[in-house]
C-alpha cells in the first residue's frame, strides 16, 4: 500500500505534524529509531522544561500540570496521550535507512529492533528528525574513553566522585547543580570568559552561588585538552592544568544529520546549513519532501524548539489538503 505521507520522527514536532495531517484528511505513518518523543525520553530523569505547559501543547489537546513549568515524566505522559487520542499511526524502534525517489514518489527503506528490512511507498516525505544522537566532539585525546558521556541522566550513580562537566550553558549548569547536591565533586569548563546569558534566570544566581561558595569549581575561558582513565588536562585561561577526574560529561550541544536530506537533493545553506525550503509550506528544493521542527534550524538548533516546531505540521497540511484538491478538480 502506498502511504500518501510518511513522517521520519516522532518527536513532538512530528508528532503535531500527524496530527495536523489527519485533521486535513491524510493518515501518515510515523517512523521513529527509537520511543515515542525519544528525545524527551533521553532528557535528564528529574528535567523541568524551561516552557510552560500551554507552549508544549498540540494537537488542541490541554497539558495540563500542578507545577509552574512540566517535567519529563508529565511530558512523556501527555505526548503518549495525545498519540493515542488521535490513534497515530507508529512504527517505533524503526530506522530509516534510506529514502531513495521513485517515478511516482519515495520508497524509504528501513530496518527493526529484529533487523529485519523494510520498504515503503509515500507520495510525500516529511523530516522531523531531531539531533540528540550526533553530539558535538571535543576532538582531543580520551574522548571515546567509557568515562566520558554526551548526555546527562541522573546524579545518583556519580556521589563521591570526581566530575568534569565541559559545556556552558543550561544543560551543564543543571548537571552541576544536581551534582553538587549528591555529593560529587563538580569542576565546570566553560570556553567563554563568563556564564552564558541563556542559562535560566532562576538558575544562574543558584549556580552562582555554589560556585562563590567554593561547592562547584568553575574554569572559565578554559577547554579540555586530554582526557585520561584518572585524570583530565585543561587549558586554563591559557595555563595548563593537570585535574583527578573519574567521569567526563561533555555537554556541548549536538548537531543535525543532514545525510538524508543531501542524498534526495535538498540544498542546504553552506555556512548556517539551513535547508533550501519554502517557510510558508516547509517544502523543501525538493518537491514532496517536507521538513519539521529543529532540522530547519541548521546549525543552530536552539533558534526552533517544541514551542515553534510544533506548527510547521500545520503549514505542511494546509499546503498538502489544498494541493490534493486541486488535483481532484
Amino acid at each position: 500500500m502506498k502511504e500518501q505521507a510518511i513522517i521520519i520522527g516522532a518527536g513532538p514536532c512530528g508528532l503535531a505534524a500527524a496530527v495536523e495531517l489527519k485533521r486535513a484528511g491524510i493518515n501518515p505513518l510515523i517512523i521513529e529509531k527509537g520511543t515515542l518523543v525519544n528525545s524527551i525520553y533521553q532528557y535528564p530523569t528529574y528535567m523541568i522544561f524551561h516552557s510552560t505547559a500551554p507552549r508544549l501543547e498540540i494537537g488542541d489537546i490541554p497539558f495540563t500540570t500542578p507545577n509552574e513549568k512540566p517535567t519529563r515524566l508529565e511530558g512523556l505522559n501527555y505526548y503518549r496521550t495525545v498519540a493515542n487520542r488521535y490513534e497515530l499511526r507508529t512504527r517505533l524502534f524503526e530506522t530509516v535507512t534510506s529514502v531513495e525517489r521513485t517515478g511516482s514518489g519515495f520508497a524509504l527503506h528501513t530496518v527493526d529492533r529484529f533487523q529485519q528490512n523494510h520498504t515503503y511507498q509515500t507520495d510525500n516525505v516529511i523530516i522531523a528528525t531531531g539531533y540528540f544522537d550526533h553530539p558535538n566532539r571535543l576532538n582531543v585525546p580520551g574522548e571515546n574513553l567509557p568515562k566520558v558521556f554526551s548526555l546527562y541522566k541522573e546524579a545518583h550513580p556519580f556521589a563521591g566522585q570526581k566530575v568534569a562537566i565541559v559545556g556552558g550553558n543550561n544543560s551543564a549548569v543543571d548537571a552541576a547543580l544536581d551534582l553538587e547536591r549528591v555529593g560529587a565533586e563538580v569542576t565546570v569548563i566553560m570556553r567563554g570568559s563568563q556564564i552564558s546569558e541563556r542559562v535560566k534566570s532562576w538558575v544562574r544566581p543558584v549556580f552562582e552561588s555554589a560556585v562563590n561558595n567554593g561547592r562547584i569549581r568553575l574554569l572559565l575561558s578554559s577547554s579540555v585538552t586530554e582526557i585520561a582513565d584518572r585524570y583530565i588536562r585543561v587549558n586554563a585561561n591559557g595555563e595548563p592544568l593537570t585535574l583527578e577526574n573519574d567521569f567526563v560529561f561533555t555537554l556541548i550541544g549536538f548537531r543535525p544529520d543532514r545525510t538524508m536530506l543531501h542524498s534526495l537533493g535538498v540544498e542546504t545553506d553552506p555556512e548556517t546549513g539551513v535547508p533550501r525550503f519554502d517557510e510558508q509550506t516547509m517544502e523543501t528544493n525538493v518537491p514532496g519532501v517536507f521538513i519539521a521542527g529543529v532540522i530547519a534550524a541548521g546549525n543552530h538548533a536552539n533558534a526552533i524548539f517544541i514551542e515553534n516546531g510544533r506548527f510547521h505540521g500545520k503549514l505542511i497540511a494546509d499546503y498538502l489538503a489544498a494541493k490534493g484538491t486541486q488535483l481532484e478538480k
